[in-house]
C-alpha cells in the first residue's frame, strides 16, 4: 500500500512537471514527501558510488532509500511518458489557448515565489532585477531553435531537473526558456531512446550536482537566491506570450518548414498578419484558468499545513 500511495504522488509531480509553472517540488512538499524526497537525493553520493563499486547491492539500496526513491520516480516517469503525447498535440494544434494556460501558471507562480522571499531590501530587488534581466535577454538573443546536439540536451537535463528540488520552480518552465520544451515533450511522446537517455543522464548529473549548491544557497543567501528565481521566472514571460510575428523559418528534418525567430505581437495584429481569430476571449479565460490552479494548489497547501499543526 505504502508503494502504490507513493507511485501516485510521483505521478501527480511528474504531471506537475510537465506543465510550465507547476512545480513537482510543490506537489511534493503538499503531499508531505518533500523532506524525505530532498534526504533521498542527497544520499547519491561517493558513499553511494563505492558501495556499487563493491557490489554491495542491498547496502547501497539501503543508503540511498531504494523503498522511497523507487515507487516516486517511477510514478514520476508513468505520468510523465502518459502525457508528453498530449502536449505535444496541444502546442502544435492549439498553441494560443496553451500558452495563454502557460503565461497565467507562470505569473502565479512567480508571485507565490515572492511571498518565500523573508524580506524586500535593496538587495533582494537587486537580486529579482538581475533574474528578470538575464531571462528576459536570453528569450530575446535565443531564437526559437536552439541546438539539438547531445551536449546541449544534456545540459537542459541538467537545469530543468534542479526545478523538482525548488517548490514554485518549473521543469518545463526551465525548458521553455531553454528551447526545449516542445523538442522532448515529442521525443518522450515518440520514444525516441537516445534523445531520452541523454536526457535522463543530464538530469541524473544536475540534480546530484546541483542539490547540494541549491541547498547551501538557500541556506545562506535564500532571499537573493529566491529573489533571482523570481525574475528569472518573470523575465521569461517573453518567451510564453501567446501572439507571435515569425520572422525567420528553417526547414526541419522532415521537411517542414518551422519559426526560428519570432517577435510578439498584439492580437490585433496577428489577426492581421496571419488572418486567424486571435481567440482573445478563450486566451484571456485559460490564462485565468492557469493562474487560479496554482493558488488553487497554494490554498490546498496551507490547508494541510494548517491540519499538521494541529
Amino acid at each position: 500500500m505504502r508503494f502504490l500511495i507513493l507511485a501516485l504522488k510521483g505521478c501527480a509531480m511528474g504531471m506537475a512537471d510537465v506543465v510550465p509553472g507547476v512545480s513537482g517540488g510543490t506537489i511534493a512538499f503538499i503531499s508531505g514527501i518533500y523532506e524525505e524526497l530532498i534526504e533521498s537525493i542527497r544520499r547519491v553520493d561517493p558513499t553511494a558510488l563505492k558501495l556499487l563499486v563493491r557490489f554491495r547491492p542491498a547496502d547501497f539500496w539501503r543508503h540511498i532509500n531504494g523503498r522511497f526513491l523507487l515507487p516516486v520516480l517511477l510514478g514520476i516517469g508513468v505520468a510523465i511518458f502518459s502525457l508528453a503525447r498530449l502536449m505535444t498535440y496541444l502546442l502544435t494544434h492549439h498553441p494560443i489557448a496553451i500558452w495563454s494556460f502557460f503565461f497565467g501558471l507562470i505569473v502565479a507562480s512567480a508571485i507565490l515565489v515572492s511571498k518565500q522571499v523573508g524580506r524586500w531590501n535593496v538587495r533582494t530587488v537587486a537580486a529579482l532585477a538581475i533574474g528578470a534581466a538575464v531571462a528576459w535577454w536570453i528569450t530575446v538573443a535565443t531564437p526559437a531553435e536552439t541546438p539539438n546536439t547531445w551536449w546541449f540536451v544534456m545540459l537542459a537535463g541538467a537545469i530543468a531537473i534542479c526545478a523538482m528540488i525548488l517548490p514554485g520552480i518549473s521543469g518545463a518552465f526551465i525548458l521553455l526558456l531553454l528551447g526545449k520544451y516542445q523538442y522532448i515533450m515529442q521525443a518522450v511522446g515518440n520514444l525516441d531512446l537516445p534523445v531520452i537517455l541523454i536526457f535522463v543522464a543530464g538530469a541524473v548529473v544536475g540534480i546530484v550536482s546541483f542539490s547540494h549548491l541549491l541547498s547551501w544557497l538557500l541556506r545562506h543567501w535564500h532571499d537573493a537566491t529566491v529573489a533571482v528565481l523570481m525574475g528569472f521566472m518573470l523575465g521569461s514571460l517573453n518567451k510564453v506570450w501567446p501572439w507571435k510575428e515569425v520572422l525567420q523559418t528553417y526547414t526541419d528534418s522532415h521537411g517542414e518548414l518551422q519559426p526560428l525567430v519570432e517577435a510578439n505581437v498584439s492580437p490585433a495584429r496577428f489577426e492581421a498578419l496571419t488572418g486567424y481569430d486571435a481567440q482573445l476571449l478563450e486566451a484571456v479565460l485559460l490564462c485565468a484558468a492557469g493562474f487560479l490552479a496554482i493558488y488553487g494548489i497554494e490554498r490546498a497547501a496551507r490547508f494541510i499545513v494548517r491540519k499538521r499543526g494541529e
